[in-house]
């Protein structure tokens, strides 16, 4: 409630291009952190660089979401006040912020690797396919949300010039899928308290399903994160057979996401758990300081 109550004081254009949002953009950080360059100045401002290009792209795909959305954003009791559905700004100006984002988006990666390019492409002619009517297919939907955190985790290690891990990729596709889910068990508990229809093709999910494709994704989730931890080129380039003990903070935040979803019934969206919750916030402190000590000291 805070977190939207904020969002509704922010000027206009701002709320159009979602910021909160932008926190998504810094699994482009992932790649370096984990192979313990992260404290390199200069790959850190690159890395600073190709996140201000993924947020502008981001924020390009939104406007354009939010253009595709019309329609059915006018129908829709909460939606209905975004800004262009409420017409503080004009489909023909959304269309010039959507174009100038994706050019400053382009015009940055210039900046950086060749390859970088490409990676930022291909995030939005994805999303622009997801935004066309992709996102109302069941199953490919959540994939193709899943597949942009993969797109910036791949950018990430192409900008700190590190190769990244298949198991990493793995682990990455994995949580988004995860977290995609529960999105979706957020629209479908705020449809069954207020009838509210977030998604044309929410109808083909539903509770039942949600629950068990959530717990199957946390038990491969966490599987997968150990055999990253243990793998061969982890412990090597980490010089230390210890990562592993980090697994313990990622066990207590996924169980303490299904006590959320599953037991708590919050439905609280990823993002939102991010700013809210404690357990959590305190669970990824530990998590990162424990890889910190690890990896730096």
């Amino acid at each position: 409630m805070f977190l939207t109550i904020t969002q509704s004081k922010l000027p206009t254009w701002i709320r159009l291009i979602r910021p909160h949002q932008w926190v998504k953009n810094l699994f482009i950080f992932i790649p370096s952190f984990f192979a313990g360059i992260f404290t390199d100045l200069n790959i850190f401002v690159h890395l600073s660089i190709g996140f201000v290009a993924f947020c502008c792209a981001a924020s390009a795909i939104y406007i354009f979401n939010d253009i595709s959305d019309l329609e059915n954003d006018l129908l829709h009791p909460a939606k209905k006040h975004r800004p262009i559905a409420s017409g503080k700004i004009s489909v023909t100006t959304a269309y010039l912020m959507m174009a100038l984002l994706i050019l400053a988006s382009f015009g940055i990666s210039l900046l950086l690797p060749a390859q970088f390019l490409w990676v930022i492409s291909f995030y939005i002619i994805f999303n622009v396919f997801y935004s066309l009517g992709l996102k109302h297919v069941a199953i490919l939907d959540i994939m193709i949300v899943a597949s942009g955190f993969v797109f910036r985790t791949i950018g990430g290690g192409i900008i700190a010039d590190v190769t990244v891990s298949k198991w990493l990729i793995l682990m990455i596709f994995l949580l988004a899928l995860f977290l995609a889910l529960a999105k979706r068990l957020d629209d479908l508990l705020m449809e069954t308290k207020t009838g509210i229809i977030s998604t044309k093709n929410v109808g083909k999910y539903n509770i039942p399903y949600i629950n068990s494709g959530i717990t199957m994704l946390a038990g491969i989730m966490i599987v997968c994160y150990i055999m990253y931890s243990m793998s061969d080129d982890v412990m090597g380039g980490a010089h230390s057979d210890n990562i592993y003990l980090t697994s313990i903070f990622v066990i207590a935040g996924i169980l303490r996401y299904l006590q959320i979803l599953l037991v708590e019934r919050k439905g609280w969206s990823p993002t939102r758990v991010l700013y809210k919750d404690l357990f959590i916030i305190i669970t990824i402190i530990l998590w990162a300081l424990s890889f910190v000590y690890i990896l730096y000291f």
